[in-house]
């Protein structure tokens, strides 16, 4: 797919070509929509990065492949119950676009568990946002946000000690490539929730997801799987890590154009070192902290630049 991460691919979600958040509500979750857009994605990626925390206490038991599994097929299950999506009465067209979807997400979180598998989790993280990153870049027509984009990966290479030589070479890999994914996951989330009514393409995309990588848990993992315990945290990975957080990006990204919401991702690696210093017991060094906070700023940069040009446009729209 070598339109993934092109400007006219991503910007397909500006407010412009969005529906209206009354004419796609989904079903159950108004009060979650209260919050904004901005607020389901803070959710978000609160949930994602302690979900993230809790799975690396589970790869001893599982593998990164088996905890994977575990999370998709949890995750496929609820929403499928949740949703109960039609299968009926979609183009050739969704159907690509939602087994494209599964595919990248899928992906997305194989590799970045074998990246944490080898490498601490703040690192990790914050290599993987530079696919978000290098996605708000192609997709903003605006230098202002290139400018927030530039400040937000210096904090992302603050946050990693000026250089990540010392950690394992497969690990930072691995996290690259799980960044490539999130950017094409960014795209294809708003491509489905456009295509499909409330979270029927998630639920979808995940039960593709879960299949994909059933094999491969079963083969590293093999009867570990069926362990009450593990299933039950494996469980409650797939709640705080997917079916959580992709609702709410979901929900998110048919209203917030994708060049916001991927430097608003730009918060994850301080979420994750929070994460990771209350769960795991990894603690914050100054370096650090200063790396968190240019981050944030650029993410607060991104979100007010882009408030600001919506309100710069409504008086043109009302004559």
């Amino acid at each position: 797919m070598s339109t993934v991460n092109t400007p006219s691919a991503a910007n397909s979600t500006s407010p412009a070509s969005s529906p209206s958040p009354g004419a796609s509500a989904p079903r159950g979750p108004g009060r979650l929509t209260s919050f904004g857009p901005v607020g389901l994605v803070l959710a978000g990626g609160i949930s994602v990065q302690f979900g993230g925390a809790l799975a690396v206490t589970l790869m001893p038991r599982a593998g990164a492949l088996g905890v994977v599994t575990l999370r998709l097929v949890a995750a496929a299950v609820v929403l499928l119950m949740v949703c109960r999506p039609r299968l009926r009465g979609h183009s050739r067209a969704d159907w690509g676009t939602v087994i494209v979807f599964g595919i990248t997400m899928g992906a997305m979180n194989g590799l970045f568990y074998e990246a944490v598998d080898r490498i601490p989790l703040g690192p990790a993280v914050t290599l993987e946002v530079l696919g978000p990153l290098a996605l708000s870049v192609l997709a903003s027509r605006r230098a202002l946000n290139a400018l927030w984009a530039g400040l937000a990966l210096a904090g992302v290479f603050l946050l990693g000690g000026g250089g990540f030589g010392n950690l394992d070479p497969i690990g930072v890999a691995f996290a690259l490539g799980a960044g490539a994914m999130w950017a094409a996951y960014i795209v294809f989330s708003a491509r489905t929730g456009r295509r499909f009514p409330q979270a029927d393409g998630l639920a979808l995309a995940m039960a593709v997801a879960a299949l994909l990588f059933l094999p491969l848990g079963m083969a590293e993992a093999g009867t570990r799987l069926l362990n009450p315990t593990t299933i039950a945290l494996g469980s409650a990975v797939a709640l705080l890590s997917s079916v959580l957080p992709y609702t709410l990006e979901l929900l998110a990204l048919r209203r917030l154009p994708a060049s916001t919401f991927a430097i608003l991702m730009s918060l994850e690696p301080a979420i994750a070192a929070t994460a990771g210093f209350l769960i795991l017991g990894q603690s914050l060094h100054p370096t650090e902290a200063a790396a968190i906070a240019l981050v944030i700023a650029a993410s607060i940069g991104a979100v007010r630049t882009q408030m600001g040009r919506a309100k710069a446009a409504l008086p043109a729209e009302g004559q």
